[in-house]
C-alpha cells in the first residue's frame, strides 16, 4: 500500500512517502522553492516522492495529514476567548489564516491530488511526534517523549512503543509549554522564535548560570514530574507580537534588541565584524549578562521537570549542537569549525 504523508501551513512543509511500510521518500519544500521555512502546500515534494515511488496520486492508497486542523482551530478559539479583549488581535489574524487555508486542508489534498476525502486521514500532532521518532528507529520497544511548543491541545507527552503501537500514557496542555518557555527565552534574546533557538543554545557556553532561581519563578514542577508555568510572565496566550510581558522584563531586565552584534569580552571583538565600537566595554557587559541567561536556562536544574518525569532516566532536553560528539568520543562536524566546537567544550569543563 502506498500512504502519502503531509505537513503544511504552520512551518517547514513535507511530504514523505510509504510503500508497503517502507519509507522511499522523504523531502521538505524549502529544497524546491528556496524559500527558508516554506510552509505552504508542499507541490514540489509531493511530485518529488511520488516520482522517487514510482506512482501516480490515484495509486495512494491513502494520505495523512500530520495534526487534526478542526481540534488545533478549538484550542485556539477557546484561547482567545478566555483572554479578549488582549487577544483580539490573535482572533483576527488567526481567522484570516484558517479560514482562507489551515480549516480546509482536507478539500485542498482532495483537489490537488484528485483523491476522494474518504482517502485523507488525521494524525493527531503529538502522535506524529512520536511516530516519527519510534518508527524510524531500530527499536522493537520503547519509551517514548515528545516536547514541542504545542500541538492541537498537547505540548508534551510520553508513553511506550511496541512494535508499531504506540501507547501514549500522559501528556501535559496548553499553556503550560516548554517549547513556548524556550520560545519566549529566544525572544528575550533577540532571535526570530521557530529559527534561531540554536542560536540561543549557542549563546549559553559564553555565559554562566547566575539566573536559575530565577528561570524557576516562571515554572513550578508537580509531584508527577510535569509542571505548569505561571502565566502572569507570558503573552503568547493572547499576543502575535510578544511571547514574554513587562513582569518578565522586570525580572531579567530590558530584552536584546533583535540582529544585535554579540560578544564578550572573553570572546573578543570579532575581526568579520569590522572595528570595535567605541563603547566595547559596555556592550560586553550587556552581551554577557544575556549570555547568562541563556546558560541559566540550559543547566540541569533548570529542566530537571522533565527529568524527573522521565523518573531515574538521566536525559538532555536541550542540548546545544557543540555538545554532541561521535559513539568514539570524536568531535565530528560543527557549523562553525570542529576548533571552535572543542574550544566551547575545553570552557565549559573548566566551569
Amino acid at each position: 500500500m502506498n500512504i502519502l504523508g503531509i505537513s503544511c501551513y504552520y512551518h517547514d512543509a513535507a511530504a514523505a512517502l510509504l510503500q508497503d511500510g517502507q519509507l522511499i521518500a522523504a523531502a521538505e519544500e524549502e529544497r524546491f522553492s528556496r524559500i527558508k521555512h516554506d510552509f505552504g502546500f508542499p507541490h514540489h515534494a509531493i511530485k518529488f516522492c511520488l516520482e522517487s515511488g514510482g506512482i501516480q496520486a490515484g495509486d495512494l492508497g491513502y494520505v495523512v495529514f500530520y495534526e487534526k486542523p478542526f481540534r488545533k482551530f478549538d484550542r485556539i478559539l477557546m484561547s482567545v476567548l478566555q483572554t479578549y479583549p488582549q487577544s483580539y488581535k490573535v482572533f483576527r489574524e488567526s481567522m484570516i489564516t484558517w479560514m482562507i487555508d489551515k480549516l480546509w486542508v482536507g478539500s485542498k489534498i482532495s483537489a490537488e491530488l484528485g483523491i476522494p476525502t474518504a482517502k485523507i486521514l488525521y494524525s493527531e500532532h503529538h502522535m506524529s511526534h512520536a511516530a516519527s521518532a519510534f518508527l524510524c528507529s531500530p527499536f522493537e520497544e520503547a519509551a517514548i517523549m515528545t516536547v514541542d511548543g504545542v500541538g492541537e491541545w498537547v505540548t508534551g507527552t510520553w508513553g511506550v512503543g511496541r512494535g508499531n503501537q504506540i501507547d501514549i500514557r500522559k501528556q501535559m496542555m496548553f499553556p503550560h509549554s516548554l517549547g513556548l518557555l524556550y520560545s519566549a527565552f529566544t525572544a528575550f534574546l533577540g532571535f526570530e522564535v521557530n529559527e534561531g533557538e540554536y542560536k540561543v543554545m549557542g549563546m549559553a557556553p559564553y555565559g554562566q548560570p547566575r539566573y536559575v532561581e530565577k528561570v524557576w519563578k516562571l515554572i513550578r514542577q508537580e509531584s508527577d514530574g510535569s509542571f505548569s508555568l505561571d502565566m502572569d510572565y507570558f503573552s503568547f496566550q493572547y499576543s502575535t507580537e510578544r511571547t514574554f510581558n513587562r513582569k518578565f522584563e522586570q525580572l531579567f531586565g530590558p530584552p536584546r534588541p533583535p540582529k544585535t552584534l554579540f560578544f564578550t569580552a572573553d570572546s573578543g571583538f570579532p575581526t568579520y565584524f569590522g572595528d570595535a565600537p567605541s563603547n566595547f566595554n559596555e556592550l560586553c557587559k550587556q552581551n554577557q549578562h544575556y549570555a547568562d541567561i541563556a546558560a541559566s536556562i540550559g543547566r540541569p536544574a533548570s529542566v530537571r521537570a522533565v527529568a524527573n518525569a522521565c523518573a531515574a532516566n538521566r536525559i538532555a532536553v536541550l542540548i546545544p549542537c557543540h555538545r554532541v560528539v561521535r559513539t568514539d568520543g570524536g568531535a565530528g562536524g560543527y557549523r562553525w569549525g570542529v576548533d571552535r566546537k572543542a574550544a566551547l567544550i575545553r570552557r565549559e569543563a573548566d566551569h
